[in-house]
């Protein structure tokens, strides 16, 4: 697994996003032990959920002959779709900042962030990787396109699990009934205003905030100055 990550140019980033997780894990644990509450605990999870988009968009990366595979493609695909939305998600954890915890509220405030910023890493990283299978295929502008549609499916997800409280898994344990409250708001998009105006804040928001930072990474070092990093 290592050679296969570094044949792909992908271990510093493994690297990093695992010190990434390290660092946050050990300040939820500090925080857990100096206010002994388990407040914020659950960011761990929810960070787990954003790792998922990620260690599959990196397993058809290192995995060439996935992507040759005219079934198995469109079902990584699928299942990445299905929980990329996790990895933005954590960004409405800040929903949970309130000044009458136990910790000092900006104390939990660099802790979710810190949280959030891992969880977007993942996704934005994962995105990235989406986008190279469809180039494969498609012109550059479709792809950009696509990457746009993809945040705001992203964030209709967020709202989906924030204000319904539905999970990734739930479109195998009730289907019919997550399929309901989708389609009856796209049927129905009038009678759900703060469905489709936290769907087009967010995804406004995730827009910007990716193609700034694909903006940063295309940015050529200044003449003669050596570039840094690269995936």
């Amino acid at each position: 697994m290592i050679a296969a990550l570094k044949a792909h140019h992908r271990w510093q980033e493994t690297l990093l996003l695992a010190a990434l997780c390290g660092l946050a894990f050990g300040v939820s644990l500090g925080r857990a032990a100096l206010t002994h509450s388990k407040m914020f605990l659950f960011l761990n999870w929810n960070l787990f959920l954003a790792f998922i988009p990620w260690l599959i968009s990196t397993t058809i990366v290192i995995k060439p002959w996935l992507r040759t595979s005219k079934i198995l493609v469109p079902v990584l695909l699928a299942l990445w779709l299905l929980f990329f939305p996790n990895a933005p998600y954590i960004l409405t954890d800040l929903f949970h900042l309130n000044a009458g915890n136990k910790a000092p509220v900006w104390f939990d405030l660099v802790l979710v962030i810190l949280f959030a910023w891992t969880g977007l890493l993942f996704g934005f990283l994962s995105l990235a990787d989406i986008e190279g299978i469809f180039l494969r295929k498609l012109p550059r502008w479709l792809v950009a396109s696509i990457s746009s549609c993809m945040l705001f499916v992203g964030s209709f997800g967020i709202y989906l699990g924030r204000y319904l409280r539905w999970n990734s898994w739930d479109i195998l344990r009730d289907p019919f009934k997550l399929l309901d409250n989708i389609g009856d708001r796209i049927v129905n998009p009038s009678a759900y205003p703060r469905t489709w105006g936290m769907t087009l804040m967010m995804g406004l928001l995730l827009n910007v905030m990716y193609w700034s930072l694909r903006l940063v990474a295309l940015r050529a070092p200044p003449s003669g100055e050596p570039s840094v990093g690269g995936r």
